[in-house]
C-alpha cells in the first residue's frame, strides 16, 4: 500500500481544486527508469484507472498506481515539505537501497 502524510493531502486536494480537476481525478504514483541512481519518482493526476492498477483512497484522495512501480512503491510514504530548503513532496521508499541527495530518485537492493 502507499500512503500520506496529512500534509500531502491538504497539498493534493489543494492542487485538484485550484486546478478545477474533475471529482473523479486521481493521483497517479509511478517509477520510471532513470535519475541519478536508477529510478525516478513519477506524480499526475489521471481520471483513467485500468483494472491491473492498485488503487488506494487516503481522506477522500484516492491514490494510484500501476503494478510494474507497485513492485518499487509498496510501503511508501508521500509526504509533503514547505520549508527554507524548499517546497515539494517527498517519498519514504522502504524498498529503496540508496537514494540521491535531490531524493527524487532511488536504487533497489
Amino acid at each position: 500500500m502507499i500512503t500520506m502524510t496529512e500534509r500531502a493531502v491538504k497539498e493534493i486536494r489543494r492542487i485538484i481544486a485550484d486546478q478545477s480537476l474533475p471529482a473523479q481525478t486521481a493521483l497517479r504514483v509511478g517509477v520510471r527508469g532513470g535519475g541519478c541512481s536508477g529510478f525516478s519518482y513519477t506524480l499526475g493526476f489521471d481520471d483513467q484507472i485500468g483494472e491491473v492498477d492498485q488503487v488506494n483512497e487516503i481522506e477522500g484522495v484516492r491514490v494510484v498506481c500501476d503494478p510494474k512501480s507497485f513492485l518499487y512503491l509498496s510501503g511508501t510514504q508521500i509526504d509533503f515539505e514547505d520549508n527554507l530548503m524548499g517546497r515539494g513532496f517527498k517519498f519514504g521508499n522502504p524498498n529503496a537501497a540508496k537514494t540521491c541527495g535531490c531524493g527524487e530518485s532511488f536504487t533497489v537492493g
